[in-house]
């Protein structure tokens, strides 16, 4: 079972090595490919493939550390590290999310132009660029979407 347990881990984190390499060389392949064909804003899109790539391989990463010490090394200290680690990730990760979104992580989307916000049957907010969905398969009624209102000093508008 121990041995299990570590193969688990390192397999997992060198699926987080993997993901972020093969993701580099993807997405640098995507992004010449698209300044030679003059494609819309291709750093964006380049910018945002990385930033989704290191998401996910933070993920892993977390991952195979939590198998690690639940499985593994169970102590005191071990456990502290991990929930240093586990803290230290989720800044980063939301550190990730607002250079890729320009939003915090708990502040909701906002329709950016050309797009219009529709509310399904839930009552959660559902984005669809102009004239994108098929009016058939829409159920829901077309409202507008006023600015994200959060309180204190990491609001989610500007001031």
């Amino acid at each position: 079972m121990r041995e299990w347990a570590e193969w688990s881990s390192q397999g997992i984190e060198y699926l987080a090595i993997v993901t972020i390499v093969v993701s580099i060389i993807f997405g640098s392949l995507r992004f010449l490919l698209q300044v030679s064909t003059r494609a819309a804003n291709p750093y964006r899109a380049y910018k945002e493939l990385l930033g989704r790539s290191l998401l996910l391989s933070l993920e892993f990463l977390i991952a195979a550390d939590i198998i690690r010490t639940v499985l593994l090394d169970k102590t005191i200290q071990n456990i502290g590290i991990l929930g240093a680690l586990v803290v230290i990730r989720t800044l980063i990760s939301w550190s990730v999310v607002v250079e890729i979104e320009g939003r915090w992580p708990w502040c909701p989307a906002v329709p950016s132009e050309g797009q219009r916000a529709e509310v399904d049957d839930s009552g959660k907010h559902v984005y669809a660029a102009a004239g994108g969905l098929d009016k058939s398969t829409q159920w829901p009624t077309e409202v507008l979407v006023p600015p994200p209102i959060c309180g204190g000093e990491m609001s989610c508008g500007p001031h």
